[in-house]
């Protein structure tokens, strides 16, 4: 409250370092090798197979994602999202484009028509109840009419827009899909290998040398051999560029002289006091938390950091410390100052009443455009919505028998809908706050018409159990949050300390003079947006990725809990990824593969046991849908060349991921012919069919894709 007081105070000086501040910002990004200026041939968030992706383009996208999360997602998801989605569709216009396939807006109107939603909806009707195309172009075009009028409107047909683009992704993507899939056929012949491939087993004799029986001590891989493989398989340890970083994190919180002075302020608002009145020019009672009858604006006169909660609970349901202190006494009796949960509290119980504790119900949802069920096909405005859900109240009400049906036809929630309606039982809390209302205040049988953010309810009450005591508890609250004066202190510490490591100092050393936790974050990538217990945090990536910014430099950056001194370790620039360590060990097994072949001399499997120190074991009805070594683990590659072995030859040297066999089948088993095989087939067709991601992939990984993401964002 004191930082209120003060911020009110100097408003005009504020004012005026908040623009200063705000101009040094964006000219701090203008001029940073990473903005768009600098980079004069960036004038594209990216491109696909060289068709664009415009920044007008990917912004309507954006906008589109951002709208549609309500909050729930960060600006980087919105840009992914809006990334993915667009590169999907630009990667499939170019296959269609090369099959000759078109999808055409007649073909997109077809299915926007065809859709249920669309078919059922009252706006689209005429007088005898049918669908009506015009209708649907009316609303269309009035949506395009008014776009400008409004943030509403604006996203309304923004909406709208990015609805046809998904239909006409959906039916391009399907269209491409099918015809790929068309072509993954399989015949009886295909379900009977599949059958035999599973079913066929071996009786085996073997010995088994795993690589790590043999000292790493023996064999011995040069730096140049591991270069030599790398450069070989280079498409295997191809990398990004990454940014390896430490930071030290400053956390503002409250500190116990801080916490002791909420904790005394919430007592000071108990009781009534007399105060003085700059506007009266006089002392004036004001009215304490005990004896305030109006409770919303106690609250709000006070500045509570949580709303006032008219909601009532029964003792089960409250938080155990005011179950046990507050349930049980009358209206008016208080409790607190307590804390909980990163808060100081007092309660009071405001009302008492006798509710039920659970509630059966049924609805019928009538939404409108704008209203929190996000669907473009919902077109009826707020009045119109309201008038269609009191019409159907006078139906219900006047016949209850035809909720059931109404409710199929007509509501928006068609889970509920599917059922006549019918929500089953639900606790207090289950339900906004509306319609909680309604059905637990009501009596079993009422039926009425609430608005609540996501349309109009018809709800007919259908049973209510275990009526009892239930209260209103309003709880005023006070954040426990550092004080001004904590705040400068942090900060001076966080400065200090950033002072002294850009200055020469050893980042890890000073950390640990000043006992500092230091956290180490590695492969941060160009695009990332989360780093550790700092959350999101792009401001901090952005910097380390751009060009000004070199190794050991520091910086302190302002965090959503405090300041965060980040140092750049390591820059990791898009090439080959240093994987030297399992290069390594790949070679090494290769060495060591080797070495255990040339001991492996004999054509005698129990001579072979014994050059290298092992018995022989024996495996029974061992096949490719269960490919187990007894006492050995999965060996799926090794199993796989022993079913096609013959009776009775030792083979020597297959080579598994970490080990060597040497085999010999002692006897094929067959499995059983059936009579028919189609069962393999359908299998083999099913598994061969759902392969949309697969075939999405595998274009993807054919395109050529330009990302200018980290540019912009």
């Amino acid at each position: 409250m004191a930082v209120l007081s003060k911020i009110r105070q100097r408003s005009v000086f504020l004012i005026i370092i908040i623009a200063l501040a705000l101009f040094s910002f964006v000219l701090s990004g203008i001029f940073s090798s990473n903005s768009p200026l600098f980079n004069k041939n960036v004038t594209d968030i990216g491109s696909v197979n060289d068709e664009p992706i415009s920044r007008e383009e990917f912004a309507q996208q954006v906008e589109y994602y951002r709208n549609n999360s309500n909050g729930k997602i960060s600006q980087m998801q919105q840009v992914n999202s809006a990334w993915n989605s667009l590169v999907r569709e630009k990667i499939y216009k170019t296959q269609l484009e090369k099959s000759g396939i078109v999808v055409g807006e007649q073909d997109v109107w077809n299915a926007i028509v065809n859709q249920i939603k669309a078919q059922n909806n009252p706006m689209f009707q005429n007088e005898l109840g049918m669908f009506d195309e015009e209708k649907l172009k009316e609303y269309i075009a009035n949506l395009k009419d008014s776009a400008n009028d409004s943030d509403r409107a604006k996203a309304a047909w923004l909406g709208w827009v990015n609805y046809e683009k998904s239909i006409k992704s959906s039916l391009e993507q399907n269209t491409y899909n099918s015809l790929i899939r068309s072509g993954l056929n399989s015949t009886l012949k295909d379900g009977e290998r599949k059958y035999f491939y599973e079913n066929n087993n071996v009786d085996m004799k073997y010995v088994y040398v795993p690589f790590n029986s043999i000292s790493d001590s023996l064999v011995k891989v040069s730096e140049d051999e591991i270069k030599q493989y790398i450069k070989e398989h280079a498409k295997d340890f191809e990398a990004e560029a990454s940014r390896d970083i430490e930071f030290v994190n400053f956390v503002i919180k409250a500190s116990k002289e801080d916490e002791e002075e909420i904790k005394n302020e919430l007592a000071s608002l108990i009781n009534d006091k007399e105060e003085y009145s700059a506007a009266a020019k006089n002392t004036v009672n004001v009215t304490g938390f005990k004896n305030a009858t109006d409770m919303k604006d106690f609250f709000v006169t006070n500045d509570s950091d949580t709303p006032f909660d008219d909601s009532f609970y029964t003792k089960n349901s409250l938080p155990k410390t005011l179950a046990e202190s507050l349930f049980d006494k009358n209206i008016g009796e208080i409790y607190g100052p307590y804390k909980d949960k990163g808060y100081y509290k007092l309660s009071k119980i405001t009302a008492v009443k006798q509710m039920p504790d659970s509630v059966k119900a049924s609805h019928i949802l009538i939404s409108y455009a704008g209203s929190e069920v996000r669907d473009p096909s919902i077109t009826m405005t707020q009045e119109e919505a309201k008038k269609v859900a009191d019409s159907i109240l006078k139906v219900v009400k006047a016949d209850k028998t035809k909720f059931e049906s109404i409710a199929k036809e007509m509501s928006v929630d068609k889970n509920s809908g599917a059922k006549g309606g019918d929500l089953g039982w639900f606790v207090y809390r289950s339900m906004v706050p509306e319609f909680r209302d309604f059905v637990f205040e009501n009596k079993t049988g009422d039926i009425g018409v609430v608005k609540s953010r996501f349309g109009y309810h018809i709800i007919k009450i259908d049973g209510q159990k275990n009526e009892q005591r239930s209260v209103q508890i309003a709880t005023f609250s006070r954040k426990i949050e550092a004080s001004e004066k904590t705040e400068n202190e942090i900060f001076q510490e966080a400065e200090t300390f950033a002072s002294e490591v850009s200055s020469g100092n050893n980042f890890e050393e000073k950390a640990k003079e000043n006992k500092y936790v230091v956290i180490p974050v590695m492969n941060l990538k160009e695009l990332d947006e989360n780093i550790s217990i700092l959350g999101p945090q792009r401001q901090i990536v952005r910097w380390t990725f751009d060009k000004s910014t070199n190794e050991n430099d520091v910086k302190r950056f302002d965090t959503d809990k405090g300041y965060a001194i980040v140092k750049l370790v390591k820059k990791h620039e898009k090439g080959l990824a240093d994987r030297t360590g399992v290069v390594r060990k790949i070679l090494m097994n290769k060495k060591k593969s080797e070495l255990i072949a040339k001991r492996s001399s004999s054509e005698n499997l129990d001579e072979i046991a014994k050059q290298n120190n092992t018995t022989v074991k024996t495996a029974k009805a061992v096949s490719n849908a269960s490919p187990v070594l007894p006492g050995e683990g999965r060996f799926p590659e090794i199993v796989g060349v022993a079913t096609g072995l013959e009776e009775n030859k030792l083979v020597k040297n297959i080579e598994g991921e970490r080990g060597i066999a040497f085999i010999m089948v002692t006897k094929k088993n067959t499995a059983t012919p059936l009579g028919n095989y189609q069962s393999g087939k359908n299998a083999q067709e099913r598994k061969l069919k759902n392969k949309n991601i697969q075939i999405y992939n595998a274009i993807k990984d054919n395109s050529e894709i330009e990302d200018n993401r980290a540019t912009f964002y």
